[in-house]
C-alpha cells in the first residue's frame, strides 16, 4: 500500500484549495491522476462550442444570421427535465446560483446550474415561475414548446422545461459572460468599442428577424439586460423574452418611460412594440447610458446627435455610421407603430456597418476566451460508467452491493498464522460495515470499514471503494478521493477505483480531471471485457 502514501499525504486538506491543487497530487507519470496547472474549470463555461465565421455570407445569411458553420441544430434537443435534475444542477435552487432577479410585476428569477447526466454535461440557465403565473400546466407547456422550436446562433436557445406539481421552469443555454447592460453601464474602466456595439445591434436585429420569420414576432420587454454574451463573446438574445412572464401578466418590467406608447394605452405587445424596444437598445449602444426615448428624440430633432454619443468612446467612431444608427433609432421610436421599420429593415440598415467581421468578439470585448470543455468518453459506457457520468450515487451503491467482493480475489495471501482472533475481529468489523452499507447507514459503515482498514492485516479494494462512496454520500469528497486512490494502489488496473476517483473529482469541481478519469476507467473496463472474451 505504500505506493500512494506520498500522494495521499499531500492530498490532505489540499484538494479544495483551487489554485494549489496541482501541487497536491503526485505528478509521477505512472500515476493516472494527472492535473493540469489550471485544473479548475471556468465557472461559467458550458458545453456547446460554436465556431463562428462572420464573413463571406450571402444575403439570406446576412438577414437571418444563419451560417452552416455556426449552427448545428443537432446540438440541441428540446425536452422535459425532471425537477430532481434541475434541483441537483442548481444546488437545490440555492440563492448563490441566482444570476438574475427582478420585481413582482414581471417575476424574473433565473439560476445558473450544471447538468450532470450522461447526455448533457453543460451549464444551463433555469428561469423559475410561480404556479400563479401559469396555473394551467398545459398552457405553460404549449407556450414553452413553441419557443423551444426556435434554434439560432443569435439566440440563447430554450432547451427544455419542467412542469412538476406547482413548479414551472424553463431551461436555456447558459451564457457565461455579463449582459450588455452590465458591459455598458457598470464597467467604468472598460468601454465597448464602436465596432462591437454595431455588431451587437446587427446580431440582435438578426435574432428578431429570425423569430419573426418563424412566426414568433413578439418579444416581451426587450432591453439591454436581455442581450447576453456567450463563451466566444458573441451577443445572443435571451430566449426567455419570447415567452410571456405569465399567462395574463404584464410584459414589461422596465420603467414606464421606456415602454412603447401603445402599451401604455392598451397593455398589449405587438410586433411594432418590439421595434420600439429595439430603438431603446440602440440608444443604450449609442450613449452608454439609459436615456428616456423622449429626451433622445428631443436631441435628435434638435440636430444634437453627437450629444447622444458615449463620451467614453473618446471620438473613436465613424460619424457617418453613428448618424445611420441615430436615424434608425429615431425611426424605431416613432409614436405611431405603423411608422416604425420592420425587422428586415433593421438588418438591411445595420448589415453594411459590420466592418470588422474577422475580429473575434471576445477580443473586442477584452474578455478571456473560455477553454473548450473536456469531451465525454466516446466508448459505450457500462452501467457503472453511466452511473458515474451522471453522478447517480444511488445507482453506484446498488452496483457495489450487487458486485459484493468478487473483485478482491487474489489481492490477499494470508498465512495460517494470520488467522488469529484479531483477524476474526477484523472480518467481523467488515461484516458489520457491509450490513450498514447495504442498509444505507453510511456513517456506521464508515466507522466499521475504518476499523477493518486500520488493523492493516488485510487490504481490500472493495472496502476502500465502498467507504469512498459512503464519504460521497456524507458530502465528504476529499476522503472519498483518498479512498478511491488507495483502492487503485491495492488493485492498479481496477476500473471501479478509477470510476470512484472520477465521481470524487467531479464533486470537487475538477471536471476536466473527472472526465479524464472516467475515460481511464472505461478503457480499463473495455480491456478487461476483451480479456474475458478471449479466455
Amino acid at each position: 500500500m505504500g505506493c500512494c502514501q506520498s500522494s495521499l499525504s499531500r492530498l490532505r486538506g489540499g484538494v479544495r484549495d483551487g489554485d494549489n491543487t496541482n501541487n497536491n497530487i503526485n505528478n509521477n507519470n505512472n500515476h493516472p491522476l494527472k492535473l493540469n496547472e489550471n485544473h479548475k474549470e471556468q465557472p461559467y463555461h458550458h458545453h456547446i462550442n460554436h465556431h463562428r465565421k462572420n464573413h463571406n455570407l450571402n444575403q439570406t445569411q446576412i438577414e437571418t444570421g444563419k451560417d452552416s458553420s455556426t449552427l448545428d441544430p443537432s446540438s440541441f434537443t428540446f425536452s422535459e427535465f425532471s425537477l430532481t435534475d434541475l434541483k441537483s444542477a442548481t444546488n437545490n435552487f440555492s440563492s448563490e446560483y441566482i444570476v438574475s432577479e427582478s420585481g413582482e410585476k414581471a417575476p424574473n428569477l433565473v439560476y445558473k446550474g450544471k447538468l450532470q447526466n450522461q447526455n448533457q454535461k453543460r451549464w444551463i440557465a433555469v428561469k423559475k415561475f410561480s404556479k400563479a403565473a401559469w396555473p394551467d400546466p398545459k398552457q405553460f407547456v404549449e407556450e414553452a414548446s413553441g419557443v423551444g422550436k426556435l434554434r439560432h446562433p443569435r439566440l440563447a436557445n430554450l432547451i427544455g422545461y419542467c412542469c412538476d406539481g406547482d413548479e414551472r421552469l424553463l431551461v436555456a443555454e447558459f451564457m457565461p459572460n455579463d449582459t450588455l447592460a452590465k458591459h455598458l453601464f457598470h464597467w467604468e474602466n472598460q468601454t465597448i468599442e464602436w465596432a462591437m456595439r454595431l455588431r451587437v445591434a446587427l446580431y440582435i436585429a438578426q435574432a428578431l428577424h429570425y423569430c419573426t420569420s418563424e412566426g414568433r414576432p413578439l418579444y416581451h420587454d426587450l432591453n439591454a439586460y436581455r442581450v447576453l454574451f456567450d463563451e466566444e463573446g458573441d451577443p445572443r438574445l435571451s430566449c426567455f423574452g419570447l415567452m410571456k412572464n405569465s399567462r395574463d401578466g404584464k410584459s414589461y418590467s422596465t420603467n414606464l418611460a421606456y415602454t412603447p406608447p401603445e402599451y401604455l394605452r392598451n397593455g398589449r405587445v405587438t410586433p411594432e412594440s418590439v421595434i420600439y424596444s429595439f430603438g431603446t437598445v440602440l440608444l443604450d449602444l449609442l450613449s452608454g447610458k439609459h436615456i428616456p426615448p423622449s429626451h433622445a428624440l428631443d436631441m435628435i430633432q434638435g440636430k444634437n446627435n453627437m450629444l447622444l454619443m458615449d463620451s467614453h468612446l473618446e471620438g473613436k467612431f465613424s460619424t457617418e455610421e453613428a448618424t445611420v444608427v441615430v436615424n434608425l433609432a429615431s425611426k424605431c421610436l416613432q409614436y405611431e407603430p405603423r411608422e416604425r421599420p420592420n425587422t428586415k429593415d433593421l438588418v438591411t440598415t445595420l448589415s453594411p456597418l459590420h466592418t470588422k467581421p474577422d475580429v473575434r468578439s471576445h477580443i473586442m470585448l477584452g474578455i478571456p476566451k473560455q477553454e473548450e470543455a473536456p469531451s465525454t468518453p466516446q466508448r459505450p459506457l457500462s452501467a457503472m460508467g453511466e452511473a458515474c457520468s451522471r453522478m447517480d450515487l444511488t445507482a453506484i451503491h446498488q452496483i457495489l452491493v450487487a458486485t459484493h467482493y468478487r473483485d478482491d480475489e487474489g489481492t490477499n495471501e494470508l498465512s495460517f498464522q494470520e488467522w488469529t482472533q484479531q483477524m476474526r475481529d477484523m472480518l467481523e468489523a467488515r461484516k458489520r460495515g457491509d450490513y450498514a452499507f447495504r442498509d444505507k447507514d453510511f456513517k456506521t459503515a464508515v466507522d466499521n470499514y475504518s476499523q477493518f482498514i486500520d488493523v492493516g492485516t488485510m487490504v481490500s479494494p472493495t472496502v476502500f471503494a465502498r467507504r469512498s462512496l459512503c464519504y460521497l454520500l456524507c458530502d465528504q469528497p476529499d476522503p472519498a478521493l483518498r479512498d478511491a486512490m488507495q483502492a487503485q494502489c491495492v488493485y492498479p488496473d481496477w476500473p471501479t477505483a478509477f470510476y470512484m476517483q472520477s465521481v470524487a473529482l467531479a464533486k470537487l469541481d475538477m471536471h476536466k480531471d473527472a472526465a479524464d478519469m472516467l475515460n481511464e476507467a472505461t478503457a480499463l473496463e473495455e480491456k478487461r471485457q476483451r480479456g474475458a472474451r478471449g479466455s
